[in-house]
């Protein structure tokens, strides 16, 4: 039976995990006495599951191989058909929007964005903000998983940095036996290895944060908000959480797998030492210590000038919340700390949106939840301007690479330069069009950002108006929900499935 279900396509995998998943809030809505909801989701589930398993009835007979254009296909047609099935309870049980708004909402939950058009959190039911988180974890998962087992062996996703046959022991226990094993097959390989930690880490948070003094409902978006890097949650943020700086702090921790995927892997638990000289974690942490150091002498030598009183309280809740702040944005989860707005009065800065503007686009780590740039392809292109400046002063020079310098492809920086390149042609196209369909410049710049780096709280944190996704107009809406999927899959990834090597016998 299990061989018969590895043979299944993937998409329909991912049909009868979203079916399965339904029974989630259907539960929760059942025992919070929301019968409409309860049933709305319980009756879409079974339906989903009951079309889906006579599908794979049908189709199981039959022999399938999956070439890498099949796999790649494959994610695109996932990112955007699935977000459909996912949509259809959700309107149904919330009443009162329509079916391209709840569209909306789950692709951004399921490419772990995180964008909501509810501004006020009260006006969906608890079940529903469940679900959201739900679809956001389970996202976050399938982000991991297929970046292992699918985009790793093509070299995309940040892979091609690093080139082919430098695979790190991880990755190599993980593809190990894969052979010629189907697409669902390899996935779920995958999936074994990682889904048990992906879950037991949310556990743990969930269980930090209920101890910290959230509500169980909030401590569970919010753990599963953190580990997919969606920064979804049902009270408009972890600043409104009961948990405060604890929570904070318990957050801040499982956001470090997010800078880089070593973090808990087999080799990093054995020799804890060697994660000090991963590129990624040390650029991660240079940016998380660097930023919020140079918004707190900002402060601190200007109000030296002035004679201003000393007031070591309100510098370290300042230098904590840009810290926890900058975490956040930098794995594009969105989170904004409690004290943030402190921090910003403390910086001094008028437009502290920049800031996480660029730290949104930065992104975190390779194999990783989060989007943007990522921290991998900084590196290399730092690595490679660095070298540039050395041979100014001696073109002659050579120079010896060693240790993470042996994992760069030759060509890493120039792969580096034009997926940055191709990110910001991306944002510019994506702010054509929505300027096209009437939205303001501005407003076009920071969500076209938010979208391509899967930072959906961006747009709030960033504008100094109030700004809403309810407010865009139904194209602008189909815009974003293309410049969400374009920004989970990357560019890269979009472009190989029109190469014309992949549509050749």
């Amino acid at each position: 039976m299990l061989r018969a279900l590895s043979n299944l396509p993937l998409l329909l995998h991912l049909c009868l995990i979203a079916a399965l998943a339904m029974f989630v809030p259907a539960a929760h809505a059942l025992v919070a006495e929301d019968f409409h909801v309860a049933r709305t989701f319980f009756y879409a589930g079974l339906l989903v599951f009951v079309i889906s398993s006579f599908i794979g009835i049908a189709i199981s007979g039959r022999t399938q191989t999956f070439s890498q254009r099949d796999q790649l296909l494959t994610l695109v047609v996932s990112y955007v058909f699935l977000p459909v099935i996912l949509a259809i309870p959700f309107q149904e049980a919330s009443r009162t929007t329509g079916f391209l708004n709840s569209y909306f909402e789950m692709v951004s939950s399921f490419t772990t964005t995180g964008a909501t058009l509810f501004d006020q959190a009260e006006t969906l039911a608890p079940s529903l903000h469940l679900w959201r988180a739900l679809v956001g974890w389970l996202g976050g998962l399938l982000i991991w998983v297929v970046a292992t087992a699918t985009l790793a062996p093509m070299n995309l996703g940040g892979f091609e940095i690093t080139g082919t046959g430098t695979m790190h022991s991880d990755q190599a226990i993980i593809h190990r036996g894969m052979g010629r094993k189907t697409q669902a097959g390899r996935v779920w390989q995958a999936a074994s290895t990682l889904a048990p930690l992906y879950a037991v880490l949310t556990l743990a948070l969930w269980v930090m944060l209920l101890i910290a003094g959230d509500r169980p409902l909030v401590a569970l978006c919010h753990a599963m908000g953190t580990l997919a890097t969606s920064g979804i949650s049902p009270i408009s943020g972890t600043e409104h959480s009961s948990s405060g700086v604890v929570g904070e702090v318990m957050i801040f921790l499982m956001l470090l797998p997010a800078i880089t995927r070593l973090a808990f892997s087999r080799e990093m638990l054995i020799q804890p030492e060697r994660i000090l000289v991963n590129p990624e974690f040390k650029v991660g942490l240079l940016v998380v210590v660097i930023v919020p150091t140079v918004l707190f002498l900002r402060h601190w030598i200007g109000a030296i000038e002035v004679n201003e009183q000393a007031n070591w309280y309100a510098g370290i809740n300042a230098f904590w919340g840009a810290m926890f702040t900058v975490m956040s944005f930098l794995t594009t989860t969105g989170y904004e700390s409690v004290h943030w707005e402190a921090a910003r009065g403390w910086s001094g800065l008028p437009a502290a949106g920049v800031v996480l503007i660029g730290l949104a686009i930065i992104g975190g780590g390779v194999a990783t939840t989060t989007g943007g740039v990522k921290l991998l392809r900084v590196y290399t292109l730092y690595m490679h301007g660095l070298r540039e400046m050395e041979k100014l002063v001696h073109p002659s020079s050579v120079r010896a690479i060693g240790g993470p310098g042996r994992r760069i492809h030759q060509q890493g920086a120039y792969l580096a330069w034009l997926f940055f390149m191709l990110f910001a042609l991306s944002i510019a196209g994506i702010m054509a069009l929505l300027t096209a369909v009437g939205v303001t410049f501005e407003e076009a710049m920071v969500v076209a950002v938010a979208a391509l780096s899967t930072t959906g709280p961006l747009a709030h944190a960033a504008t100094e108006a109030g700004f809403s996704y309810a407010s865009l107009g139904g194209g602008a809406k189909l815009i974003l929900c293309f410049a969400m999927v374009l920004g989970r899959l990357e560019a890269l990834a979009l472009i190989a499935v029109f190469n014309p090597n992949f549509w050749r016998n």
